[in-house]
C-alpha cells in the first residue's frame, strides 16, 4: 500500500515539476539573464576575462532546468508521500485530502519560507564564491531547526488541546513556533553579500520568482497527491489509514 502512496506521490512531484518549470522559464530565468549580464559588465568593469562556460546557456534555461526541476519534484512527491503514510489516521479524523493541503502548508513554511527569511535565495554575481559552503549549511541548519520547531509545536498543540480546547492548543502552539525561530534568527549569522551596484528591483524579482517556484510545487503536490489518494480504494476518505 506504501508503494502505491509512493507511485502516486512522485506522480504528483512530477506534474508539479512540470509547472513549476514552465513558471521558471517566463518568471525566472529573464531575472538569471540580467544578473548573468551584470556579473559580465562588472568584470569587463575590471578588467577580468569572462569565464569559460561549461554548460551552454541555452542548456542550462531548458533540459537542464526542465531534469532538475522534474527531479527535484518527484524526489519530493516520494517523500511527501511517505510523511502521509505515516500521518493519516493518527493526527485525528481528517480527509485524506484535507490532511495532504495540511502537510504541505505546513512543509512550505517549514522547508521554504523559515529558511529564507533568514537566507533569501541570491541571483548570479552575488555572493562570495569563497562562502558558498558556510552559507549552504547555515541554510540547511535552519531548515533542520525549523523542522525540529515544528515538531515541538505540534506535540505542544496536541497536549494543551486536552486543557484548552483545540483552537486555543493551536493558537498556542503557533506562539510557540514563531517565538522559537525568531530566537533562532536573531542569534544566527547574518550574511549580506549583495553588491552595491546590484540593481534592487532585480534582487527583489529574482527573490519573488524563487518563491513563485515553490509555491507552486508544494501547492501542486499538496492538492494533486490528496485527490489521487483520496479516489484510491486502499484509503479510506476519513478515519485511520489502511497503509
Amino acid at each position: 500500500m506504501v508503494g502505491k502512496l509512493l507511485v502516486r506521490g512522485m506522480l504528483a512531484g512530477i506534474a508539479a515539476g512540470l509547472l513549476t518549470f514552465s513558471f521558471a522559464k517566463v518568471v525566472g530565468e529573464p531575472q538569471v539573464d540580467q544578473a548573468i549580464s551584470f556579473e559580465e559588465k562588472a568584470d569587463a568593469a575590471k578588467g577580468e576575462a569572462p569565464e569559460p562556460e561549461i554548460v551552454s546557456r541555452e542548456t542550462q534555461a531548458g533540459l537542464g532546468l526542465l531534469t532538475g526541476v522534474v527531479t527535484y519534484g518527484a524526489a519530493i512527491g516520494g517523500l511527501f508521500s511517505l510523511v502521509f503514510a505515516f500521518a493519516y489516521g493518527r493526527v485525528g479524523v481528517v480527509s485524506a485530502r484535507a490532511l495532504s493541503a495540511w502537510l504541505a502548508l505546513g512543509a512550505f513554511i517549514t522547508i521554504v519560507i523559515v529558511p529564507n527569511i533568514k537566507y533569501p535565495a541570491n541571483p548570479p554575481s552575488v555572493g562570495d564564491p569563497e562562502t558558498i559552503g558556510a552559507r549552504t549549511g547555515l541554510f540547511f541548519l535552519m531548515i533542520a531547526i525549523s523542522l525540529a520547531a515544528m515538531v515541538f509545536s505540534l506535540k505542544v498543540r496536541r497536549r494543551l488541546a486536552v486543557q484548552l480546547g483545540a483552537w486555543n492548543g493551536s493558537i498556542v502552539a503557533g506562539v510557540v513556533f514563531v517565538v522559537i525561530i525568531a530566537a533562532v534568527q536573531l542569534s544566527m549569522p547574518v550574511i549580506n553579500e549583495v553588491p552595491a551596484a546590484f540593481p534592487a528591483v532585480l534582487l527583489w524579482k529574482f527573490r519573488v520568482a524563487a518563491i513563485g517556484m515553490q509555491v507552486i510545487m508544494w501547492t501542486t503536490i499538496g492538492l494533486l497527491f490528496g485527490a489521487l489518494v483520496e479516489r484510491s480504494a486502499f484509503v479510506r476518505p476519513i478515519g485511520r489509514a489502511a497503509v
